[in-house]
């Protein structure tokens, strides 16, 4: 995560949409031909009294959108409840900026592959007991992440992680050859 001062570039921002807003706050961006990212999960939802399997957000009130910090500006005039996800950095807080390449990785996973993944809190794993590798092959071709244990698993998995914000382990097992180290 990085900040950056200059007003015109496109950058991802993780944002904070309070109350499980974010498909609303998705919706009104996508109105207002801004780019938008809600990670989505299956989950066994009830409606009407009855129980069946829905998308739904995989991380309440969180949303990244892909935009300029002028747009992203009056967005937040129009859509008031949505609130920028914020780091410190010399004492103030500052707009969280995921990079590029992270997000895509992050958006490519989560979209393409819903079945073979596990959400987790950011808190829930230690990435200094990991290991940096990149997969080589397979239907994760390509994707960097973390060889680490998880607890409740019986094997190692590769976790992709948008530090502080969002982490998804990979649920199926990749064969030791595909694995580089980093």
């Amino acid at each position: 995560m990085n900040s950056n001062n200059d007003d015109e570039n496109i950058v991802w921002f993780a944002m904070s949409a309070p109350y499980r807003r974010e498909l609303k706050a998705k919706e009104q961006l996508t109105a207002m031909g801004i780019e938008s990212f809600v990670p989505m999960t299956k989950a066994i939802v009830e409606r009407r009294g009855t129980k069946k399997r829905a998308l739904v957000p995989a991380i309440h009130n969180l949303i990244f959108v892909h935009t300029t910090k002028e747009l992203i500006t009056r967005a937040k005039q129009v859509i008031g409840y949505l609130q920028y996800h914020t780091h410190p950095v010399n004492g103030k807080n500052t707009p969280t900026i995921v990079p590029d390449k992270a997000m895509e990785q992050f958006i490519s996973i989560t979209n393409e592959r819903i079945e073979e993944i596990t959400f987790l809190q950011p808190g829930e794993i230690d990435i200094k007991k990991g290991t940096k590798v990149r997969i080589h092959g397979g239907a994760f071709d390509g994707t960097e992440g973390i060889f680490i244990k998880i607890r409740g698993k019986r094997n190692r998995r590769v976790v992709v992680l948008i530090e502080g914000l969002a982490a998804v382990a990979i649920n199926t097992e990749i064969s030791p050859d595909l694995i580089e180290l980093l």
